[in-house]
């Protein structure tokens, strides 16, 4: 089926492979790629295996990488091996990763100094927030969010001295979402759209009979990367005040061709992050995760070089 998101324009640029990447700072590190490793891997046995993969691949090719959720940092060092990864990514950029009900939980209790702390012994540059009402809504033993997602954030905002990243878990956000996020100082906004893994999906498979029935159209609910995309562009058009520093597109991107395609349709800086597929190979090998990547890179070079978005 032909592909009507791009113009093919063989005619206009060098070979691809005469250049390396979009060569870019990001919170003060390089990026060879406009490439992120999703957050992923918090919680899970495999965590110490795949984290140190998936770190050296974006070593060694300049990509930036979300740590999965690292709430089980805050209170013992048991498991803080399986995170530290900095040793393996020197120069690129490396987030933390807390739930938005954990920001809420250290605000009301003045502890905060826990992510700093945090940031600290992860050498991170940053911390990710993860807004995830719906999830924890369906999920059983959900935790309860008592104040508006977007209140903690400025609460944060107001004496964090990190940057901070915004993202969803896989139903994305709104207009107005958006447009509250962008009018933050944020580093960045991260779609995590629906399209991606569904994490209202996997907590309410894990539910009684009756509560799937009742509610497997609410896990469907959220919107696809190019509606956020557009509605970015439009909320920038209407002279709305944009304060975060750009977005990081994810949620449905499989490839270097999705994800090329909805940078460019972006009018603000934008990288892209894939989750599943670094994670597929990485629990695979070490070479099947390196040769991987590798094709996913050349692809975005021929991309470069060869399409424009047909917008």
């Amino acid at each position: 089926m032909l592909d009507t998101r791009f113009i093919y324009e063989p005619m206009l640029s060098p070979l691809p492979g005469t250049k390396e990447g979009d060569l870019r700072s990001f919170g003060g590190r390089t990026m060879k790629y406009p490439i992120w490793v999703s957050s992923m891997t918090g919680g899970t046995e495999l965590a110490n295996k795949i984290n140190k993969r998936l770190s050296k691949i974006c070593g060694q090719y300049g990509l930036a990488m979300g740590l999965g959720s690292c709430r089980q940092l805050l209170d013992s060092d048991e498991y803080l091996n399986d995170f530290t990864v900095r040793n393996l990514m020197p120069d690129q950029p490396l987030f933390a990763n807390l739930g938005i009900a954990q920001v809420e939980e250290l605000l009301k209790n003045n502890e905060t100094h826990k992510i700093d702390a945090l940031l600290s012994k992860l050498e991170a540059d940053g911390l990710i927030i993860h807004v995830n009402p719906l999830q924890e809504w369906l999920q059983p033993e959900g935790d309860k969010i008592y104040v508006a997602p977007i209140d903690t954030i400025k609460s944060l905002l107001a004496i964090a001295k990190y940057p901070i990243i915004v993202k969803e878990v896989g139903q994305g956000f709104g207009k107005e979402s958006m447009k509250a996020l962008l009018s933050l100082p944020l580093e960045a906004v991260d779609f995590a759209a629906n399209g991606g893994t569904n994490f209202s999906k996997i907590e309410l498979s894990r539910s009684e009979k009756l509560k799937k029935e009742v509610y497997m159209q609410v896990s469907n609910l959220g919107h696809d990367a190019k509606s956020m995309v557009q509605w970015a562009n439009e909320i920038i058009s209407e002279g709305a005040e944009v304060k975060a520093k750009q977005l990081i597109i994810s949620g449905g991107i499989k490839n270097f061709l999705d994800g090329f395609y909805h940078i460019h349709l972006a009018n603000i800086e934008s990288s892209y992050a894939m989750a599943s597929g670094f994670l597929k190979y990485a629990m695979e090998s070490e070479e099947e995760l390196d040769q991987f990547v590798q094709l996913q890179l050349k692809g975005y070079d021929m991309a470069q070089a060869m399409l424009r978005i047909n917008k």
